[in-house]
């Protein structure tokens, strides 16, 4: 099933939310003030609590016992914590629901949008006062609380159940207390609310997506991946994923390969902007990276007989022999597109702790990725049976490269929703890390050259 048929009927519909055909809308204010119209309460469904099925993967292993633990073995800090849904981010729905969703919020605004906090803003369980009861309201508007007509001003276990239930839809940490980060999410207006669901249903409408049983979504503004199979979220990994100045781009595509000890073949952008100025500093940076040289031909150069003062290196192939200090790590997961991005293993496994996971050339970094793959590898036959997370690490262990091809390809896709609604009518929000829900009236750049880690049968291209 595709978004073909849905987005051609409903695109007359979208012109309808675009920011450029919004009429009162624009003009509305996104703060209302605290007596704002409860009338005009979106109804979000509160998000169920997760299957038992649902595994949230971390990013480090679990620690081992004092008498195991060598004295030099660095402790890695905990994967950070990442929704427990077990529905998807995107299914064949979820275009018409964000639409919908999108018309909502534009109706909310018109009619004056929410109550805001003031900033500075702390309020946790046990408070009272005022600024209680103007919480209360904020979030009956989106249906996180119910709504009443005597909103109380003491901060007791609903309001604190009703809190998480924002926090979760929103990607943060579900503490059950407004401080800084749940307070901006709180106070950003109706209106700004309605731009982000509006552009991500643009984003979808050209899609051509084809959901099987069992499928990969990456949202990019979540920083998470997901094994999505019978239309539930099987597995939900913490990711790393593009920078804003070098972003990770949507792509629909099918992983292909599983390749286990890969090697790296540096991008030429690297070589520039990391390779020759660590190499200046150090000479011996690339003998501790264990990056070797090529010319043309294939013949190995050594690194003495370049002049780093120039960058001629960039003439020259730079390729990671395969490796746990690897920048792919131990496994990269292969899906053929014309960015030559990827998801792979890292070696910088500390980042997967941080709850801003906006570190990557383009790429998208897995915590776990031994498991993701021994769930793409489900199926696919090996020399002694199916594929297991034992016989995946006794194959890096044997530290050659071994690339497995998938019998049955799975389709993945990474999109950039920073507003989506579920089947339920669930609203979910992200932050718009790469700008690209406000609209640019500038001329289109010239094309630029992505900035990703490739393997030696990659290169990146021209979009």
């Amino acid at each position: 099933m595709t978004y073909g048929n849905a987005s051609r009927f409903c695109l007359v519909l979208l012109s309808c939310f675009l920011p450029g055909s919004m009429s009162g809308a624009l003009a509305a204010s996104g703060t209302a003030s605290p007596s704002g119209p409860a009338q005009a309460s979106l109804g979000v469904q509160a998000p169920q609590e997760a299957a038992p099925a649902l595994r949230q993967k971390a990013a480090a292993p679990a620690s081992p016992k004092p008498s195991e633990q060598s004295p030099q073995a660095p402790v890695l800090p905990s994967a950070a914590t990442i929704s427990q849904d077990p529905r998807p981010t995107l299914d064949a729905t979820t275009f018409i629901n964000t639409m919908r969703a999108a018309w909502t919020y534009k109706r909310i605004a018109e009619a004056g949008g929410w109550p805001s906090l003031p900033a500075g803003t702390v309020l946790k369980v046990g408070d009272k006062g005022p600024l209680v009861a103007i919480l209360r309201q904020r979030l009956a508007m989106e249906g996180d609380l119910p709504a009443s007509p005597n909103a109380s001003a003491v901060f007791d276990q609903d309001l604190t159940g009703a809190v998480r239930r924002f926090q979760a839809r929103h990607g943060l940490p579900e503490s059950g207390a407004v401080r800084a980060r749940t307070l901006e999410a709180l106070n950003t207006p109706a209106l700004t609310r309605h731009r982000q669901l509006t552009a991500s249903a643009q984003r979808l409408a050209g899609s051509t997506f084809s959901f099987g049983e069992r499928y990969v979504v990456v949202n990019i503004p979540s920083a998470a991946v997901e094994a999505v199979e019978g239309g539930q979220v099987a597995r939900r990994y913490v990711a790393i994923v593009g920078k804003a100045d070098r972003p990770s781009p949507a792509v629909e595509t099918r992983v292909t390969a599983v390749n286990l000890n890969p090697t790296w073949t540096v991008p030429v952008s690297l070589i520039k902007k990391d390779i020759i100025p660590h190499v200046r500093k150090d000479p011996a940076y690339l003998e501790k990276m264990k990056i070797r040289i090529f010319d043309a031909k294939g013949q190995e150069v050594d690194s003495k007989t370049l002049d780093w003062s120039t960058e001629r290196a960039v003439n020259y192939t730079l390729r990671q022999d395969p490796g746990a200090a690897n920048s792919l790590g131990q496994i990269r997961i292969d899906m053929p597109n014309r960015h030559a991005v990827y998801m792979h293993d890292t070696p910088k496994k500390q980042l997967f702790a941080q709850d801003a996971r906006f570190h990557s050339s383009g790429c998208v970094r897995v915590a776990e990725v031994g498991d993701f793959a021994e769930w793409l590898l489900r199926g696919t036959k090996a020399q002694s049976g199916a594929w297991t997370r034992s016989g995946i690490d006794a194959a890096i262990a044997g530290a050659s490269r071994q690339d497995i091809r998938l019998d049955k390809p799975v389709p993945v896709a990474w999109v950039y929703l920073t507003g989506y609604a579920t089947a339920d009518g669930t609203v979910h929000f992200r932050d718009d890390v790469y700008g690209l829900d406000v609209p640019k009236n500038d001329p289109a750049p010239e094309p630029q050259m992505v900035d990703v880690p490739a393997t030696s049968s990659t290169k990146p291209k021209r979009l």
